[in-house]
């Protein structure tokens, strides 16, 4: 029978696996929208609500893996947001993409900083939670700089959402390659002994 604690906290292979995952995924969406989604509206569309739709999911798994959504108030809050924005980004889309990057701007504020919630609760019982802190941090700042962009008079499209998704990317696969060292070493050292 698993202890409070770990009805609290996923264990780490499938916060391993969860990294992974959210890397591949958050991988293939930015290579998709720096290359086919450019020139095909109705993809980039999709995309567009699929991405903070796999976020609240991804929320979802992770936090039900973790003692569920009311045990963990930052990935609930995080869910919800994620869920509302694909809604909001599908009703944003007829508007012109400077009206979808507001929301995306929003988003990733918001976002950022329940993942760095997540990212300090958990440093507690994992450690290496650095990227993801890390990741939180760069989200909010990432949420600015479109908020800003999408004010201005440039034209804006899918291109200028990617580099937010890449750097998530990026971080997940980091984090994911320190849970697989980590436990590695763990492992060392019990057979060490």
């Amino acid at each position: 029978m698993p202890t409070t604690a770990n009805a609290k906290a996923p264990d780490l292979g499938w916060l391993r696996t969860y990294y992974y995952l959210r890397f591949a995924v958050a991988a293939a969406w930015v290579a998709l929208a720096f290359t086919i989604a450019g020139t095909r509206p109705a993809l980039a569309a999709a995309m567009l609500v699929a991405y903070p739709a796999w976020d609240a999911l991804a929320n979802y798994l992770d936090a039900a893996r973790s003692g569920g959504l009311a045990r963990n108030k930052s990935q609930m809050l995080n869910f919800a947001v994620s869920a509302v924005t694909a809604v909001a980004v599908g009703a944003t889309l007829p508007h012109g993409p400077h009206a979808v990057l507001q929301v995306f701007g929003v988003w990733a504020v918001l976002s950022g900083l329940f993942q760095l919630a997540t990212g300090v609760r958990r440093w507690k019982v994992y450690g290496a939670q650095w990227a993801m802190i890390l990741s939180g941090a760069q989200s909010g700042l990432a949420g600015a700089h479109m908020l800003s962009k999408a004010a201005g008079p440039a034209a804006v499209g899918i291109a200028d959402i990617a580099p937010y998704a890449a750097f998530g990317a990026f971080y997940f696969l980091v984090s994911a390659v320190s849970l697989t060292i980590s436990t590695a070493r763990r492992r060392a050292k019990v057979a060490a002994t």
